[in-house]
């Protein structure tokens, strides 16, 4: 169970072009600690930005750890880990080697949270990776995602988690300096009038704390559900908490991939999945202005989440993921109003009779990339469970 605590502080943070001049501007004041973990840390203009930041802090004193996944931050061990390693950045890479094409469980485990945290007196905690919101020859519009800036008691799980995770992958690596002291501790008085906690998803006691906070939320819902997501593969469970709040009168609006998604397959196969939401009352809105990499809900305008974990199983039962669950009305009617600009400027509504009518060639695709995508959650050994 989700427990909140009051006294916080929550900022929402919208696109790459709101988070990080934040964040930079955190790293630059920072004092004592800074603390980094991220899928992707690009060598772009923004990763170099951001690297840049956390080379001076090093340089002028302050302790700065960076952890990047291995399978997602390859191109960080080669272009940006040895010049941060030479400014006295320390640097962890979490689960280094990946088998090409290995759908093992342990292969599968990813570092997927994009959480900072700076001398225990704020942190960052959303969807958005360290890379460039604008792709090359690409829309131009800037990557869809959220982040939120925090501060006050929430600190304390978010400071400790990073830290513990730290200390564990520095273990896995035969580091010498496993037991690190924490140089600064959470402030853990006061900052606002937000309850806040922070649900994360790692292998040992908290395998299903997300899914479990989504549907608790989902299943007191009595006025309306907003859920974007980039990766939307939910088993059984969500599909059926779903349906029956649309069929206990809740208005459930599903804010998904389109088109221009980074993994097609997956786009097919949710789309497979549409009769079923759309037979049962759910509204599905398809996110084509740009790439959509939201991970974010909103439930009776006063519950909402903000984080980096999917509606997939990838995120549900395998990687480490971390989200901040806001229990205030004021944070959620303000990001009400900007999935609803999404879904108005940005997003197409699937309607009923259009996928009644879909050309069979469409329904066999999308059929076939549903039994793919299972096929590979059932060789992972996630097929019951999903």
């Amino acid at each position: 169970m989700t427990v909140s605590v009051p006294g916080n502080a929550v900022v929402l943070l919208e696109n790459g072009q709101e988070y990080f001049p934040a964040l930079e501007a955190s790293i630059d004041a920072a004092e004592r600690e800074i603390f980094l973990q991220s899928y992707i840390f690009s060598a772009d203009k923004v990763g170099r930005s951001i690297a840049g930041a956390l080379r001076r802090a090093a340089r002028r004193g302050v302790v700065v750890r960076v952890m990047v996944d291995g399978f997602g931050g390859r191109d960080f061990v080669r272009d940006l880990m040895p010049e941060l390693a030479e400014a006295g950045v320390e640097v962890l890479i979490y689960r280094r080697e990946l088998r090409a094409m290995s759908l093992r469980r342990h292969r599968l485990r990813r570092l997927h949270r994009k959480v900072v945290t700076i001398d225990g007196r704020e942190a960052y905690v959303g969807g958005i990776n360290i890379t460039d919101d604008f792709t090359p020859n690409g829309s131009p519009f800037p990557r869809y995602d959220y982040a939120v800036r925090v501060q006050g008691p929430v600190l304390e799980p978010i400071v400790e988690s990073a830290h513990r995770l730290w200390r564990l992958v520095a273990w896995a690596s035969f580091r010498r300096r496993v037991h690190q002291p924490l140089l600064a501790p959470p402030r853990g008085d006061a900052a606002g009038a937000i309850r806040a906690a922070y649900v994360v998803r790692d292998n040992l006691r908290y395998r299903r704390a997300i899914e479990d906070a989504y549907l608790a939320a989902i299943g007191r819902a009595r006025s309306e559900i907003v859920i974007a997501n980039a990766y939307f593969f939910p088993g059984r469970r969500f599909r059926q908490a779903l349906a029956e709040a649309a069929q206990r009168g809740v208005r459930v609006m599903l804010l998904l991939q389109g088109a221009g998604g980074d993994h097609p397959l997956q786009v097919y196969a949710t789309r497979a999945l549409y009769p079923f939401f759309l037979q049962r009352g759910v509204e599905l809105y398809e996110y084509h202005r740009s790439h959509l990499h939201a991970k974010v809900a909103v439930v009776d305008g006063c519950w909402a989440t903000v984080g980096s974990s999917n509606i997939d199983v990838f995120s549900l039962l395998l990687a480490r993921e971390a989200n901040v669950v806001i229990e205030d009305e004021g944070f959620a009617v303000q990001l009400r109003h900007s999935l609803a600009a999404a879904m108005r400027d940005g997003a197409e509504a699937q309607l009923p009779e259009r996928w009644r009518r879909l050309p069979l060639m469409r329904r066999m695709a999308n059929w076939l990339a549903y039994q793919v995508v299972r096929m590979a959650i059932g060789i992972a050994g996630y097929g019951g469970k999903h």
